[in-house]
């Protein structure tokens, strides 16, 4: 079957399931929904997490026929989803409105994570180049950080844009550790976090993290969490204090650590100042990715209060929608959705 840009455009994510791993050489994830009320899927883990479900919604897969989903992020203006899959070298696009599922770039130098500036810009973590880009709204691409001090940069992974205008981002050393995700090279910084100012400065924040991942700020901006992804024996989310000044961190606390073998990854903060974490095995003896894959939720003193269960390992999510209380979730071959009563906190 012969498809052109336009078809793709016009097929729904079900019928997209039959043909994009064609293209792509790809897989796609059978979905059976959840046929009663409340969705089993959705687990209260403490009472304080009921307030928080919908209990007539049911977890949906909206697309699927991917390598591997990563750094979603939510247009509401044009009513659509971009997510990296990043061994294929693009980035895929969802329509909610159309529920259609395509090739947004067929060429992203391997991105990963993705945020929006505070002029709806899109910002990219590109493994392949090592650089943090900018994509104007003619389409051309600005380069906002691709070295320090002279060196390059390792491969940026996940970004936050805070509201004064600075771009924060990781730049653990996954997408130059082998040919997957980019190519492999020899890192020439140290695992790191960094700021670009509003006015294109770019700062060290710390290099104290092994394997800096995802990272949020709290609704407030007032405390910066980051996932520490490569420490032992368990993965790590940490909290630090936001100087007055916007920048400097302080009191680095151990606020989530994933004891039950869980691989956090990206993970979103609602407005209620809860952490929404994607979650899997992290490959240890004796884990079982069957209980672990899908979204844990902690509240802002780091307690586990619910989790959602998914049939795939879940990197990252990203709130969307009308109401921006659609979760969306970049889930290894697929995107599932769900309704929750809360917001995201940008």
């Amino acid at each position: 079957m012969h498809l052109s840009r336009r078809n793709i455009m016009t097929l729904s994510a079900t019928a997209l399931a039959t043909v994009l791993p064609k293209m792509a050489s790809a897989q796609a994830i059978g979905f059976t929904p959840s046929p009663i009320y409340p969705d089993p899927a959705i687990q209260i883990l403490d009472p304080s997490f009921a307030k928080y479900r919908v209990a007539s919604s049911s977890l949906e897969q909206v697309a699927t026929g991917a390598r591997w989903l990563e750094g979603p992020v939510w247009f509401g203006d044009g009513r659509y989803l971009l997510v990296s899959d990043i061994p294929n070298n693009r980035v895929m696009r969802y329509d909610e409105a159309n529920e259609s599922w395509s090739v947004y770039n067929a060429n992203s130098n391997y991105a990963n994570g993705h945020a929006r500036d505070r002029q709806g810009r899109l910002l990219s973590c590109e493994h392949l180049t090592r650089r943090v880009t900018r994509t104007e709204y003619d389409g051309s691409i600005t380069v906002l950080a691709d070295r320090y001090n002279g060196k390059k940069l390792n491969s940026p992974n996940d970004i936050v844009c805070k509201s004064d205008g600075s771009i924060w981002f990781t730049d653990p050393p996954f997408g130059i550790a082998g040919e997957w995700e980019g190519d492999k090279a020899t890192a020439e910084l140290p695992h790191s976090v960094y700021r670009i100012s509003p006015e294109g400065k770019l700062d060290l924040v710390t290099d104290e993290l092994k394997g800096p991942n995802g990272l949020a700020f709290s609704p407030d901006e007032k405390k910066l969490y980051i996932v520490e992804g490569r420490a032992s024996p368990f993965r790590i989310v940490w909290s630090y204090d936001v100087g007055a000044d916007g920048i400097k961190l302080s009191n680095k606390t151990a606020l989530v650590t994933a004891d039950d073998n869980g691989g956090l990854d990206g993970f979103k903060v609602d407005i209620d100042g809860n952490l929404w974490c994607g979650w899997g095995s992290n490959g240890a003896a004796g884990a079982r990715p069957e209980d672990l894959n899908g979204v844990k939720i902690f509240n802002p003193a780091g307690k586990a209060i619910g989790f959602i269960k998914l049939p795939e390992r879940c990197p990252n999510l990203v709130f969307g929608g009308p109401k921006k209380n659609r979760l969306y979730m970049a889930s290894s071959h697929s995107v599932y959705a769900i309704y929750v009563e809360t917001r995201g906190a940008v």
